[in-house]
C-alpha cells in the first residue's frame, strides 16, 4: 500500500519536529539542564513520534476500509493494519 502524497508530507512534517526536538534534547544535556527538564522534551518527543505512527496507521485503515479487496491483495487485510495500531498502542 502506497500512503497518498499528503500523508507523506505530513509525516515528514512531524518527522523534521521530531528531529528538532531530539536536536534539542542533546542541547539540554550539553548544557546540563535540570532532569526533569530533559525528561519533559523527551515525553514530548516521544509522544510525537507516536503520532506519526498513528498518522500513518490511520491512512491504512483507511485504504483498508475503502478498498478491502485490494488491501488484502496487497498484503494489508484489515486484521494486519490493526495489528499495527495494536504495536502503537
Amino acid at each position: 500500500m502506497e500512503l497518498p502524497e499528503d500523508v507523506v508530507e505530513d509525516v515528514r512534517r512531524r518527522l523534521h519536529r521530531v528531529a528538532g526536538q531530539v536536536e534539542a534534547i542533546e542541547r539540554m544535556l550539553d548544557e546540563h539542564r535540570e532532569c526533569r527538564d530533559v525528561v519533559t522534551q523527551i515525553s514530548a518527543a516521544t509522544k510525537a513520534l507516536e503520532q506519526v505512527g498513528f498518522r500513518v496507521v490511520a491512512a491504512g485503515l483507511t485504504y483498508c476500509v475503502q478498498n478491502p479487496e485490494d488491501a488484502a491483495a496487497e498484503g494489508y487485510a484489515l486484521e494486519q493494519v490493526q495489528h499495527m495500531f495494536m504495536k502503537l498502542a
